[in-house]
């Protein structure tokens, strides 16, 4: 046979070295010693002359396959890329691996509206136990008196008297409050508080009032109460007026400082300086906080103006006004301490008729600071006298419960004798 000679070191002549595309084919390198490999033999046959070579084909590259995650960053690596990043540790509790989830926001606002509900509700209970806790310490007065009495009739009175009695003040306090040492138990302030269909009306009667008195004749109004007590000044005021009256509250005379103080004063407003020195009043014109003893001097004080008990009552239902205002702040439900001050003033100066509740009370409280009308009986003249006719009208408009029909001209502030 007739072969092709090849060299020792390389392939045969001529033939091309496609060593670098088989990856270990024929006229690649070895692993020993840089020799190359030796050729495949040329195929032949046993009976005849050698094929001469077939010429070089493009040949497939083997399939690889792809390396299992435990040996991917080997694999890479060898690849000339950076390795993959180990997956993150497992959190504890979550065996997922994943990450924990945020809480809900849901969740945790439907606990705070839970607490908030609960301190809102002990708060209404605060509101609620407190006043009747106190109300087991009020006195109550015996008011209603026998015989014949005007029939029932609409809407609600209430007969308020602030009485001069100086019992439970100590001698400081009288002193303080220059009330004096006086042993007398008068009616120092008479006012009849109207509420219904209409407009809230609070009128003064002037405890110098000249009315008839059941069973003691023609006297000062506020003598029935020296004479038989809140009885007999219910009914001389019944059968003077013709009002049916419901219900009675009365104010001890510390009791105006007292409440004054508890709500943290209160804004008078003088139209003169007042300086009395038997009230222990002294003040200067125009508008000025007043605390519980001020407040107490500017209701009492008769003689810094020419129309006398007139002026009085007018400061008196001034500083009512004043007190309800107070009373209805917000600050006095929010403040705890304001709160349970004011309330537990109540037994200390406030005594309320016999059949009277702590709901009836809350009424009157609720229209003492709602007060839309506020004026003195019609009067005659500076002898505190009642016009008869006038008064009468406004008599009339209260049993009937028609207050919001009744003419302005008739509620005035001096009574009308200006």
């Amino acid at each position: 046979m007739n072969e092709r000679p090849r060299g020792e070191d390389g392939p045969a002549e001529g033939t091309p070295e496609y060593h670098w595309l088989y990856g270990g084919q024929p006229g690649r390198p070895g692993p020993q010693g840089g020799q190359p490999a030796s050729p495949s033999p040329s195929p032949s046959t046993s009976d005849g002359p050698p094929r001469p070579p077939r010429p070089d084909e493009t040949r497939m590259m083997p399939t690889m396959s792809r390396p299992s995650s435990a040996s991917a960053p080997a694999a890479a690596q060898s690849a000339g890329t950076p390795p993959t990043p180990p997956p993150l540790a497992p959190t504890p509790g979550d065996p997922g691996g994943r990450r924990p989830r945020r809480p809900r926001r849901r969740g945790g606002v439907r606990r705070w509206l839970r607490i908030v509900l609960v301190l809102l509700l002990l708060w209404v209970a605060y509101l609620v136990v407190v006043p009747l806790y106190v109300w087991g310490k009020v006195e109550k007065v015996e008011w209603e008196p026998e015989g014949d009495r005007p029939a029932d009739q609409p809407g609600t009175t209430y007969l308020m008297v602030g009485s001069d009695s100086r019992a439970g003040l100590s001698k400081e306090e009288r002193k303080e409050l220059a009330t004096g040492n006086s042993g007398s138990h008068l009616a120092d302030t008479i006012m009849v508080l109207h509420t219904g269909d209409g407009p809230n009306l609070l009128m003064s009667l002037p405890r110098d009032s000249i009315v008839d008195i059941p069973g003691r004749g023609t006297s000062k109004i506020n003598a029935a109460y020296a004479y038989g007590g809140p009885k007999l000044l219910v009914r001389t005021v019944e059968q003077n007026t013709g009002i049916r009256i419901d219900d009675y509250v009365e104010i001890g005379l510390g009791g105006v400082a007292g409440v004054v103080d508890a709500v943290g004063g209160i804004e008078i407003c003088p139209e003169t300086a007042m300086k009395d020195p038997l009230a222990g009043l002294d003040v200067k014109k125009g508008c000025q906080e007043a605390d519980g003893k001020t407040a107490l001097a500017y209701s009492r004080s008769r003689h810094t103006s020419g129309i006398g008990d007139i002026a009085r009552v007018k400061h008196q239902r001034e500083v009512v006004a004043a007190v309800g205002d107070a009373v209805l702040s917000p600050w006095t439900f929010i403040n705890p301490v304001r709160y349970w001050r004011l309330v537990s003033a109540v037994p200390d100066f406030f005594a309320f008729g016999e059949g009277m509740g702590p709901v009836q009370a809350g009424r009157w409280a609720m229209a003492m600071t709602h007060v839309d009308l506020s004026c003195v009986v019609p009067l005659a003249s500076l002898e505190v006298r009642w016009d008869e006719e006038r008064s009468e009208r406004m008599f009339g408009h209260i049993r009937k419960d028609t207050v919001g029909d009744m003419p302005k001209a008739l509620c005035q502030a001096d009574g009308g004798i200006s």
